[in-house]
Order: structure tokens, then C-alpha cells, then sequence
């Protein structure tokens, strides 16, 4: 059966690179899996993996999320009700959160029990944004995402905000910076990562791969 991915487009995120990373694990993978870049609510009805970018603020990811008319309740039926694989990557994983607290107070998709706040970390020699690479520390190797990641894996991060999750075991993945900041979350047919995949080279590519082969 032929997969289908949907890379939601509402106007925030390296959409080219992401569909080209897609594209190339698809090829090198040999997978039976169509890769689409869309706007359109309805093709996420027609999917059978969903992947949400970001890239900015949040509360301007959100409005431009909202923006797209239908997209929201099109993604609530996909995951909440269809249980399709998501994947949500940057600022996409952050609107995951319960609320993001970047410029005010947003509202998020609260699939995960966390807020969206300030890394703010306690060595005052560590500049924010956290920006380039560093390792993961795995805390839930057995998840399928996961599968060939290990802990000390490298990763490239761009950000400024993280999730302060109240449940650690929807933890998956954190890494040091002054303080544990997440890195993945995971629960039921939901990942979201922190970290840019197009941009992590190994680790990167073996994580989407991942994820177009999970049947969640």
C-alpha cells in the first residue's frame, strides 16, 4: 500500500528542505511512499502520515495555522480521531504544547501536557538561542521512531523556546544545555522533535525514515 505524506504548509517553515530530506529517505529507502507539500485540509483526510514544520514565534505559527481555513479541525480528526503517524518538527512540535508563553500567551493543540517557555539557562555563558549541535540523551530507546538512535547521537537545534512537559514519560528525548531541555516528545501516535531532521545529516534521516514506516 501506498503511504502518503502530508507536510502541512501554513506559511512558516523550511517546507523545500524538509520535503527534500522526505524525498531522499524515500528514494535511498526504497519506500512506497508519496511525499506532498500542501495547504489543502482535505489531502490530510487523503494521508496516511502527517508532518507540521515551524519555524518563528509561536503565537505567529499559531495564526498562521489557524489562518489556513479547515486546516486546524482537519488535523484534529487526522491525529485525535484517525491516529494517524504525526510528526511535528521545531516550532510544529512546540505547538503540540497545552500553551506557548513566547510574546504572551498562546494557545496550543494540547496534545501534550507542557508549556512552551524560555530556555533560560543557568550558566550565563550559554548565549540563547541554543543554536547548533548537540547529543541526544535517549529516554525512550524502545519507541519505533527511535529505533537506531542512541543516546549521544548528534542533532542540530535552533531555538529559543522548549517544552516544560508535567508528564516526564511523555519525554522522550532531552539535551544539556545549562539545564535538560526536551527534545522529543511521544505519545500514542504523536512525535515532536525540537531539533531540525533536514539539517541533522544521520540522525536526521534515520528519524524520518523511521517515521514513514511506523504504523501507530
Amino acid at each position: 500500500m501506498t503511504r502518503r505524506l502530508a507536510i502541512i504548509d501554513y506559511g512558516s517553515g523550511n517546507l523545500r528542505s524538509a520535503a527534500k530530506s522526505c524525498e531522499r529517505v524515500v528514494r535511498e529507502g526504497d519506500l512506497d511512499c508519496e511525499v506532498l507539500v500542501t495547504s489543502d485540509p482535505a489531502d490530510l483526510g487523503r494521508a496516511s502520515h502527517v508532518l507540521l514544520p515551524g519555524v518563528g514565534a509561536f503565537g505567529d505559527c499559531r495564526r498562521g495555522l489557524d489562518a489556513v481555513g479547515g486546516m486546524v479541525d482537519a488535523l484534529r480528526k487526522a491525529v485525535e480521531q484517525d491516529a494517524k503517524p504525526f510528526l511535528g518538527v521545531c516550532v510544529g512540535m512546540q505547538l503540540m504544547a497545552t500553551r506557548g508563553l513566547e510574546y504572551g500567551t498562546h494557545e496550543g493543540l494540547g496534545w501534550i501536557d507542557a508549556d512552551c517557555v524560555f530556555i533560560a539557562p543557568e550558566d550565563s555563558s550559554l548565549k540563547v538561542p541554543h543554536m547548533g549541535w548537540n547529543d541526544l540523551e535517549i529516554l525512550a530507546p524502545e519507541h519505533p521512531v527511535l529505533a537506531g538512535i542512541e543516546s549521544g547521537s548528534h542533532a542540530y537545534f535552533v531555538h529559543s523556546y522548549h517544552l516544560d512537559c508535567r508528564d516526564p514519560d511523555t519525554i522522550a528525548a532531552q539535551v544539556d544545555y545549562g539545564h535538560k531541555l526536551t527534545a522529543i516528545v511521544a505519545r500514542d501516535n504523536m512525535v515532536g522533535v525540537q531539533f531540525h531532521p533536514e539539517k541533522s545529516q544521520k540522525t536526521g534521516l534515520r528519524l524520518l525514515a523511521n517515521f514513514l514506516g511506523w504504523a501507530a
